[in-house]
């Protein structure tokens, strides 16, 4: 099965999404693409030629026509991206400098290296990778995101890569070599294939041989070694602390901030001036309170309560505004938008800003004053907004809940605040009600969470509860995104359009759908997908019929798989899921780099400036955000199951009942209802019986007794062994 997975994953690589028409074609591409430079006269440029070619041809073709005629000294492309006829005179070519001028947003991608130390880089609208020789991949890592020049048409198109835009990983574990004069550093990972040269002020008390983690701190493009600084020396090889920070490393995030973030923390006061005070909306005297979990450190969203003159009530959405204290460019900004996302693993939290800015200035912590970015929202008799405000203000919150504290007053009527928290849960009803009446989804997928001895080794596993109190918070905070959303979408500058910064979620694959229906049928639910709201009731109903049944939580992973990843970008398609046409992420800026931006781009628009980004630089920022959101979530993924190995380590030998949750070829996924641990049964444990994997049903099926296994099917397994090296645990079935 390996050897058959090596080889998949190189024709996977290799594979043609799309005929491929030869050379006749390409010529015809050319010809092409040179009439349309030409019908454009002296205003021929890349920013006017792309739209103009877009429903014609593809980037690549678009992008192989241009290196052919540049090449054949028909064209040449100036730093600005104005395009000359040369008409042959290669005297008139303007070689290129600048990195960000040729062919802007047609080539960058990631890099996927191979084994040789040649890379193949995926491109955005290219049919295929484009192919980097060995002597071509300059130092890029696995994962790091690059701009690279096309250099070859045809079948394979190849390139080289001319500056790496974006490093996928900045620190490593290894060992150090120290010498009398130097130091380097040898790390454990393939993915970086250069020593890093340690200068030996550098080290931070590491010794020869010592186990450490460096962070890179300069490596240029084509230079030999990076050069770095020991963060941090590993006493322990084998510590679930050690595999932790491993697991954050290897997903690219940092263990400890620069140094040059925390200089600039020191600088950072704690005070708020009188001036600061006159430029925004006082609201200290407004009931104000938080509602978090228990264990919440930092509190980046408040809700407040008042009446108004009129009879009305304003809701008040505030968010601490974080982007007063992180200036645009600063060490802090940059590190913030590298990390993008913090991080939440069962027994620590990576966080994108450093615990002064989190836990403490930004932070609304009852009985302190606050800067907040507030969303103002004055609801009628009938709980309907008839107006909102967007401001700058400052808060003092007046209590703290956490989420077992006001369920208790939603489910009483009693204690602090239970007059207000009454009006506002209802209010909070009726929007969510209007939300799943244009289509939301309601995806309530079950989370696990952790109980930790003293050395976070996992001594129980527990489901989370989301219960009003959590809805509650959740519904102010979604209408304060779209509201948000729907504002930015309006904003101009003069009567240009300023690019915005949208939370986007696509319609579900059919085929996805079509197999979770054929799963679902196997429960009895015969179900039926439609298009538009229909799906999003199809599903509604669904999995209000699977609530608290065995195979709620196959189903609704699988109801979740069958969705579009979310992603951030300027472009703008609504959100699917949330049945919004406009939505974005404003209300947590101290873990989400794109809130930050959000909360600029309105700033500098409601304070008359006419300072933006530009849209190809906000769209290369959303893209960061995107992928670091996914890195997070891997990590996420991975620590979880490290922790689900931890905890079945004593259990080995005991039964549980559980439910196939995958079927692939070399076996059988399980998930345990009691613990909610996933293991695999190894097909060589099914008997003597050879078995047919059918990839389309997603099941096995025995050749002589025809006895299948299939996603759904309840099971009985024994747990045969949990293996923290090989992050594995081992099941049979219990006949």
């Amino acid at each position: 099965m390996s050897l058959n997975d090596n080889n998949m994953a190189k024709k996977k690589r290799t594979t043609v999404k799309k005929e491929y028409k030869g050379d006749k074609n390409a010529k015809a591409n050319k010809l092409f693409v040179l009439d349309s430079i030409k019908s454009l006269e002296d205003r021929a440029s890349l920013k006017l030629l792309f739209p103009i070619l877009k429903h014609k041809l593809t980037q690549e073709e678009v992008v192989m026509a241009l290196n052919q005629l540049e090449h054949s000294n028909t064209i040449a492309i100036q730093s600005n991206g104005a395009i000359e006829l040369l008409n042959g005179e290669a005297e008139n070519v303007v070689k290129i400098k600048s990195t960000k001028s040729r062919l802007p947003n047609a080539l960058y991608g990631s890099v996927d290296l191979t084994k040789n130390g040649a890379a193949y880089v995926s491109i955005e609208g290219f049919v295929k990778d484009v192919y980097i020789p060995q002597k071509f991949v300059r130092n890029a890592m696995q994962g790091d995101w690059v701009q690279v020049r096309v250099t070859t048409a045809g079948r394979r198109p190849e390139g080289e890569i001319i500056d790496i835009v974006k490093r996928a990983q900045d620190s490593f574990t290894g060992k150090v070599e120290v010498t009398e004069k130097f130091a380097f550093f040898v790390a454990d990972q393939r993915k970086l294939n250069s020593d890093v040269f340690i200068p030996l002020d550098m080290l931070n008390g590491a010794k020869h041989n010592d186990k450490v983690i460096v962070r890179v701190t300069d490596w240029k493009t084509g230079s030999k070694n990076p050069v770095g600084e020991v963060l941090e020396v590993l006493k322990n090889d084998f510590s679930s602390d050690l595999d932790m920070k491993k697991i954050l490393i290897e997903n690219g995030f940092s263990v400890e901030f620069p140094k040059e973030v925390y200089r600039e923390l020191d600088l950072i006061s704690s005070n708020i001036s009188k001036a600061e005070i006159s430029t925004r909306v006082d609201l200290r005297d407004v009931l104000t309170f938080t509602i978090d979990p228990e264990d919440a450190k930092d509190f980046d969203d408040a809700l407040s309560y008042r009446v108004l003159p009129n009879g009305n009530i304003e809701v008040g959405v505030h968010i601490a505004d974080v982007s007063h204290y992180i200036k645009e460019g600063s060490a802090l900004d940059i590190e913030a938008e590298r990390r993008a996302t913090s991080v939440y693993l069962p027994d620590r939290v990576c966080p994108m800003l450093p615990e002064k800015i989190s836990n403490l200035l930004c932070s609304l912590r009852p009985n302190e004053d606050k800067l907040t970015f507030s969303t103002l929202f004055e609801f009628n008799s009938n709980h309907d907004v008839v107006h909102f405000s967007i401001a700058k203000t400052i808060i003092h919150s007046d209590r703290r809940f956490t989420y077992e504290d006001a369920q208790k007053v939603i489910e009483t009527g009693e204690g602090d605040c239970a007059a207000e928290i009454k009006v506002m849960h209802e209010i909070s009803k009726k929007i969510r009600k209007k939300r799943f009446d244009n289509g939301a989804i309601a995806f309530e997928k079950a989370e696990i969470r952790f109980k930790l001895d003293e050395n976070s080794k996992p001594i129980g596993i527990v489901l989370k509860e989301r219960k009003d109190a959590n809805l509650f918070i959740e519904d102010f905070m979604l209408l304060a995104n779209e509201t948000v959303a729907k504002y930015g979408s309006k904003l101009k500058i003069g009567k240009s359009p300023v690019p915005f910064v949208y939370r986007i979620h696509d319609k579900p694959d059919p085929g996805k759908l079509e197999q979770f229906a054929v799963t679902a049928a196997r429960y009895g639910y015969v179900i039926k997908f439609e298009e538009g709201r229909q799906i999003a009731e199809t599903f509604n109903t669904l999995l209000k019929k699977v609530e608290g049944k065995p195979e709620q939580n196959v189903l609704e992973t699988m109801a979740i798989r069958c969705m579009a990843k979310a992603i951030y970008t300027t472009g703008n398609i609504g959100h699917y899921g949330l049945a919004m046409e406009f939505y974005t992420h404003f209300t947590s800026p101290i873990r989400r780099y794109p809130d930050v931006l959000v909360h600029r781009l309105l700033y500098e628009i409601m304070s008359g400036s006419d300072k933006i980004i530009d849209k190809p630089e906000l769209e290369a920022r959303c893209k960061n955000s995107s992928l670091m959101e996914r890195r997070a979530m891997e990590a996420e993924r991975e620590a979880t199951k490290y922790k689900q190995i931890e905890y079945l380590q004593d259990k080995v030998g005991m039964e549980f009942d559980g439910v196939i949750t995958g079927v692939i070829m070399k076996g059988i996924f399980v998930e345990m209802n009691e613990n909610k641990c996933e293991g695999l049964v190894n097909v060589d444990l099914l008997g003597e019986e050879d078995f047919i994997f059918d990839e389309k049903q997603v099941r096995l099926t025995g050749f002589r007794t025809g006895k299948k296994f299939q996603m759904g099917d309840k099971v009985r397994v024994r747990v045969l062994s949990a293996d923290i090296a090989l992050r594995r645990i081992d099941l049979e079935f219990v006949v």
